[in-house]
């Protein structure tokens, strides 16, 4: 138990580190990068945002992301996020539905760096089956209800981090996996997200 408590307490700690270091303004449009110290969402284009910076740590913590874990992220968008899931996972999916934010993305991870991210364009609802299952898995877009691909490709033992509800308000959930396939969730907090769509979140 205490071993755990200081595991914990150990990734927590660099994990913020990292959020500290990691220079948000790389991810965002020139014409607002003197914004990007501010803790609030930020227009990217396609009417997609960058999360506010507190959040994405938040995120990322409730994870529990581990240096061997493979994680399958639905929507790239800036690459913000992406960027802390592959600083501390193995292996990084990330699915993006439109094409230049993921092409942007690439190129400024790229130039980061890493080299552990493999990039899709497509509806990020229906996952990235191929490479299933995940260990992890986190969802950047509000959906209406959990979606049955992203539960089927989540490892046993694994955790999901998703916002669910309606246009208007999600509730920020953490959706874990049992070893014996059982599948519960766990309020995080309100928040509001771009709406995902695709099978399992608004039609466009």
């Amino acid at each position: 138990m205490w071993g755990a408590v200081m595991l914990e307490h150990e990734r927590e700690k660099k994990c913020q580190t990292f959020f500290y270091h990691l220079d948000r303004s790389l991810f965002l449009p020139k014409t607002i990068a003197e914004k990007a110290k501010l803790d609030c969402p930020l227009p990217i284009g396609f009417g997609q945002t960058i999360s506010q910076p507190s959040l994405v740590l938040q995120m990322t913590l409730a994870l529990q992301l581990t240096p061997d874990c493979k994680v399958l992220e639905v929507g790239t968008g800036s690459g913000y996020q992406t960027a802390f899931l592959a600083e501390f996972a193995k292996e990084v999916y990330t699915v993006e539905r439109f094409e230049l934010l993921s092409q942007r993305a690439k190129m400024v991870l790229d130039e980061l760096g890493y080299r552990n991210i493999h990039f899709k364009v497509g509806d990020g609802s229906l996952g990235w089956e191929e490479h299933a299952p995940y260990q992890r898995i986190m969802v950047t877009a509000a959906a209406i209800r959990w979606p049955e691909s992203l539960i089927s490709q989540l490892d046993l033992g694994g955790r999901m981090v998703i916002p669910i509800g309606t246009r208007e308000v999600q509730d920020l959930q953490l959706v874990q996996k049992d070893v014996a396939g059982k599948v519960y969730g766990t309020s995080l907090e309100r928040v509001r997200f771009v709406e995902l769509v695709g099978d399992y979140g608004w039609q466009p």
